[in-house]
């Protein structure tokens, strides 16, 4: 008999899934180690990243896939509802089901018993995979995700890999193909002084230079002033899922070879910093991430985050392994750097002053935002 991870990676392949991401569980061991080497695969830091990350692979036209274990739903909630499912993308998430089968860890098990009750109030479809045999309802649901463009979650219990082994020493189960990434680090120095700059104003500079470019803006009043300074179809106006603007530019850029630019803000990126490490490892060459940093959350009325205070972005994206960085206050500076070809992932820490612009709201349904940037993406 063929062992239950051959049977998921075949059905997976026949559904013509060709992204996936994952963070570990020592359940799936086996299974994680064979996705990565059949699949393009993401490894993360945080599961909130990863549907970020997956949003724009479908963006793209990619179908993505999730391993992910029962605790992790928790921390993906709010970007799989006002992001996947908002802007009708595609993601299959298969769940390591703890908590309900041998489990020796008591605290998996409020997660794992609760987590089917926690899809169904948030309007997630589920299934119960308990055996070898139940792995037969993957192949009658996951033909839906991708057609109908939905979110399944399988959930997996650790009763279907029992006997199975990794292949690998226990210790490096799941990550193979890691590879440790050196690079000389240069940056244009910066003597402390105060910005001057609003972020409308860091926008508008930049304006000429986004010309025909993906680019992903953090949602509120930065997605409000791109739209106000320069609309057009290849712009991603986030209108929910604060902190997931950089996993969705990351998304984008491994999975297309447009130029992509992602706005993001202070406020987002202290949200889900780990994004930037993953960003360091895989590298995309086509992705910039221009951080305006204000200090404050301009879209919930300025009230001050820590990078106004103890934080430095800029130190904080170098010690996850972005070489190629710079911390400005000067518009030449910003500019400059848009204007560069782009050759490597660029990390752009833009200080500013706080302040919302008066612009109006965007007057485009989530749905028509979403198929605009997708013809950009074929064009």
């Amino acid at each position: 008999m063929q062992r239950p991870e051959e049977e998921l990676i075949l059905m997976l392949q026949k559904n013509g899934v060709d992204f996936t991401a994952s963070l570990p569980c020592e359940k799936i061991k086996t299974l994680l180690e064979m996705v990565g080497e059949r699949f393009h695969h993401v490894p993360l830091t945080r599961e909130e990243e990863g549907v970020g990350i997956c949003a724009g692979a479908a963006l793209t036209g990619r179908r993505p896939a999730m391993f992910v274990q029962s605790s992790g739903i928790g921390n993906m909630i709010n970007a799989l509802l006002s992001l996947t499912a908002f802007y009708e993308l595609p993601l299959a998430l298969f769940v390591s089901r703890r908590g309900v089968y041998k489990e020796k860890i008591e605290a998996q098990s409020p997660m794992g018993r609760k987590l089917p009750g926690i899809l169904t109030g948030a309007g997630i479809a589920w299934t119960e995979i308990d055996s070898f045999e139940d792995l037969m309802k993957v192949e009658q649901e996951l033909p839906e995700v991708y057609s109908r463009n939905r979110i399944h979650a399988f959930l997996m219990s650790p009763e279907v890999w029992e006997g199975s082994e990794c292949g690998m020493r226990s210790a490096e189960c799941g990550v193979k193909g890691l590879q440790t990434r050196t690079r000389d680090r240069w940056f244009i120095p910066h003597t402390a002084s105060s910005p001057i700059l609003t972020r409308y104003d860091i926008i508008n500079s930049i304006a000429p230079f986004l010309e025909g470019k993906i680019v992903v803006s953090n949602l509120g009043w930065p997605s409000k002033e791109l739209y106000a300074i320069k609309h057009q179809s290849s712009n991603f106006y986030m209108l929910g899922s604060m902190g997931m603007a950089t996993p969705i530019g990351v998304g984008i850029a491994l999975t297309s070879k447009k130029e992509v630019i992602v706005i993001d803000g202070d406020g987002s990126l202290l949200m889900n910093p780990g994004t930037l490490a993953t960003a360091a490892y895989l590298a995309p060459k086509n992705l910039k991430i221009l951080c305006i940093d204000n200090g404050a959350y301009g879209s919930t009325g300025n009230q001050p985050t820590l990078a106004g205070t103890c934080v430095d972005l800029e130190a904080v994206a170098r010690g996850f392994g972005l070489s190629n960085t710079v911390k400005t206050v000067k518009v030449e500076d910003i500019v400059n750097t848009m204007r560069l070809r782009q050759e490597e992932l660029t990390f752009v820490h833009a200080l500013a002053v706080p302040g919302n612009k008066d612009v109006p709201n965007i007057p485009l349904h989530h749905l028509e935002i979403k198929r605009f940037v997708q013809e950009a993406l074929r064009r």
